[in-house]
């Protein structure tokens, strides 16, 4: 996923001779501490960020973002992808060098060469981080507010897809593909941090949150049917309809297959879970189930990707649902972090300088995205219909952040080469706003209003997710 074209162009290279004449003991020694090394400036980097936006009572992946913008290609350039064409720092360059005994001219050789399998972690916790997310789901508990939370997510879906995608290719001339994946990634909401957010405030097992929730998973589902589709295009290099009608028509089944075997599956998952002693059976099984899901997805032309999060759907209904979340949360923790500091790592914001006056359109686009984003998902919250009294703008807000599903998008379009450095820069913006916004204004909407009681929803009805901030 992660290995590009100019990755694999890389790699074919002839390789340098001053690595040609180091001993392959001189070269393992160095391999293992640039490995070390970038995983320490991957973790500390990330807590740290992580520690100071939860004490400003923010997401701590926007925390791991950030430290990967900080450590990367924009900022220190200790830790820089091989897509990014830019320079290691020359310190870290020197400190590898002294530390292996190594000349410094083949640290960044071997830096780079070595970087595809920190990638393959990525990738590992990328398909983790959507297992748990289709695993949240829950769908058999949001019966209460289906029908409002399904106008609601179609509503968080229509309108910031199409007006994204063809205020792109209208006002700025972006072409079909990209603009169709940004319009995509302002279709997510992500669920934990909204759950956060209403948890916190009493909230979430209220009528508004319950919509929220729901909507919320049915827009990831939308949402990554469309990521799926518009990948599997734009690698394929086809636009006829056919292809396009040919992988829509797979991902709907395929998701609707899974939401089916949520019901069939999952009771005999559970009957060979009870009869499962060694210690972790729980995590081995729900994996076993993840890696089948994501063959049979790419076996049949979608993406692996839309495989990970099937699994979770599957397994949502399953009795040891929150077994399996607890036990799969740790892993997340830990490759997740990984994949959200290369996204940030990856990323050029030189595109949006705001003192160059090149950089100007950029901004503009960005500054649409998260308008558009904004206002999307906020007027969703008016779309329904009900006849109890319901804050359609807690609604609204609730369903603004894109937060872990949306920088989810926003890897996996960069991974596959769909966006500019500027679109890369300007969809990051619009999720980083998002996720900022979303939390605060609920706080300020909801502040020192404590929900009625007429307004909650029964205990056995109503869905609680486990977060993932």
């Amino acid at each position: 996923m992660f290995l590009d074209f100019a990755l694999e162009n890389y790699s074919v290279m002839i390789i340098p001779n001053v690595i040609s004449v180091l001993s392959a003991h001189d070269v393992e020694v160095a391999e293992t501490l640039i490995g070390v090394i970038r995983f320490l400036l991957i973790f500390v980097a990330a807590r740290v960020l992580a520690e100071v936006l939860v004490r400003l009572s923010l997401p701590t992946i926007v925390g791991e973002l950030l430290a990967g913008v900080v450590i990367g290609a924009s900022g220190l350039h200790l830790l820089i992808p091989p897509s990014a064409h830019t320079s290691l720092n020359q310190g870290l360059v020197n400190f590898i060098s002294s530390l292996a005994s190594i000349p410094p001219e083949a640290v960044p050789d071997l830096y780079f060469e070595t970087f595809p399998s920190l990638q393959a972690v990525a990738t590992l916790g990328l398909y983790a981080l959507l297992f748990l997310t289709g695993l949240e789901s829950e769908l058999e508990e949001l019966v209460a507010v289906g029908a409002q939370a399904f106008t609601v997510a179609m509503a968080g879906v229509i309108l910031p897809f199409a007006f994204g995608t063809f205020g792109l290719m209208l006002l700025f001339q972006v072409e079909l593909i990209p603009a169709i994946f940004a319009g995509a990634s302002m279709t997510a909401t992500s669920i934990g941090i909204t759950a956060s957010v209403f948890g916190e405030l009493g909230y979430l097992k209220t009528r508004e949150g319950q919509i929220v929730i729901g909507a919320a998973v049915l827009d990831d589902i939308l949402g990554i049917v469309i990521l799926a589709v518009v990948v599997a295009l734009a690698t394929g290099g086809s636009l006829d309809i056919a292809p396009i009608v040919k992988l829509v028509l797979a991902a709907t089944v395929f998701v609707i297959a899974a939401i089916a075997l949520s019901r069939t599956a999952a009771p005999g998952f559970d009957w060979l879970l009870d009869r499962l002693k060694a210690p972790g059976a729980v995590v081995v099984a729900s994996f076993v189930i993840l890696v089948l899901s994501c063959f049979v997805a790419t076996a049949i032309g979608l993406e692996a990707a839309l495989g990970a999060f099937a699994a979770g759907l599957i397994l949502s209904s399953s009795k040891n649902n929150h077994a399996i979340q607890q036990s799969v949360l740790p892993l997340v923790s830990l490759f997740a972090t990984i994949f959200f500091v290369l996204v940030g790592a990856g990323m050029d914001l030189s595109v949006i300088n705001p003192l160059d006056p090149s950089s100007r359109s950029a901004l503009v686009i960005a500054g649409f995205l998260l308008v558009v984003a904004i206002i999307g998902k906020i007027a969703s919250g008016w779309s329904f219909l009900i006849d109890k009294p319901t804050n359609r703008l807690v609604v609204g807000l609730g369903m603004m952040p894109r937060g872990e599903v949306g920088l989810i998008f926003l890897g996996l379009g960069t991974s596959a080469g769909l966006l500019t450095p500027s679109l890369e820069a300007a969809i990051l913006l619009m999720v980083i706003g998002t996720t900022f916004l979303a939390p605060v204004l609920l706080r300020i909407v909801l502040k020192d209003k404590k929900p009625g009681g007429g307004n909650s929803i029964p205990d056995e009805l109503a869905a609680d997710p486990v977060g993932l901030i």
